[in-house]
């Protein structure tokens, strides 16, 4: 079980909870807001933007809502002084762990961000520890059930794809960040459903976990670093073995 497969079936379900109370769409708030800021308000030409805003789409932000984080963006409206940073660590068991950070107050978040790594047996590390681990790919998920698969790796390879794998009830394409949205287009032409699609870390070498203790604890890092307002997502390297029991899998999924 690949830990970026894994923890990616986890927070697909917490964001659907996370969406009904609104923290999700915080977080989506935030993403429009810097990319807005740190290019044109128009998605036609920020391609951050309307990624942005298609992952806010895919859960059902009101437009609203989105509207308002571009104008927040592009200074029409106060609060748009959010600042990006990567903070970087290491989980029990040596699993490197990155996280990407927006946050309007660094002296409020850094502290927050490294107590929540020793409350859970890691530690905050210097800048470049664990980035280098990490590839930043585009990830477009395909219904299983709308496609055949050597259709869709045709369809996608052509596109510029790097790789179809499955995932559960679901087939995930990486591609390099640039070419996401050719490939989004090229498997809506040949019609089939795209569930959704991100920017994500994919980790290059993985840490297996073989032991439950550890599992747990780096499960529950996981957790909270995601559970935190100023943390947009949460990317790390482990694989739990398949004899863990599966009980502790179930007490964060």
């Amino acid at each position: 079980m690949a830990g970026h497969s894994h923890w990616a079936n986890i927070s697909r379900k917490k964001s659907l909870v996370d969406a009904k109370r609104g923290k999700l769409w915080s977080k989506l708030a935030k993403a429009i807001i810097v990319a807005a800021k740190h290019g044109t308000p128009d998605p036609d030409t920020n391609l951050r933007l309307r990624y942005a805003i298609d992952a806010a789409k895919a859960v059902s932000m009101p437009k609203d809502n989105i509207q308002r984080a571009i104008k927040t963006g592009s200074g029409d409206f106060k609060g748009g002084n959010l600042e990006e940073s990567l903070y970087e660590g290491y989980a029990s068991g040596g699993v490197a762990v990155l996280c990407e950070i927006c946050t309007d107050n660094k002296n409020r978040t850094a502290p927050e961000i490294r107590k929540i790594f020793e409350v859970c047996d890691g530690k905050l590390g210097a800048t470049g520890c664990v980035a280098y681990l990490f590839q930043r790919k585009g990830l477009v998920r395909v219904l299983q059930a709308s496609c055949d698969e050597d259709r869709l790796m045709e369809v996608a390879i052509i596109a510029g794809a790097d790789d179809v794998q499955r995932a559960g009830d679901r087939w995930e394409i990486t591609c390099e960040p640039q070419a996401m949205t050719v490939v989004i287009e090229a498997v809506g032409v040949a019609g089939f459903s795209v569930e959704s699609n991100e920017i994500v870390r994919i980790p290059t070498t993985m840490v297996d976990i073989e032991d439950v203790e550890t599992a747990r604890k780096v499960l529950h890092l996981m957790e909270r670093l995601d559970d935190h307002d100023d943390v947009q997502s949460v990317s790390a390297n482990f694989q739990i073995s398949d004899d863990i029991s599966a009980d502790v899998i179930a007490e964060l999924g």
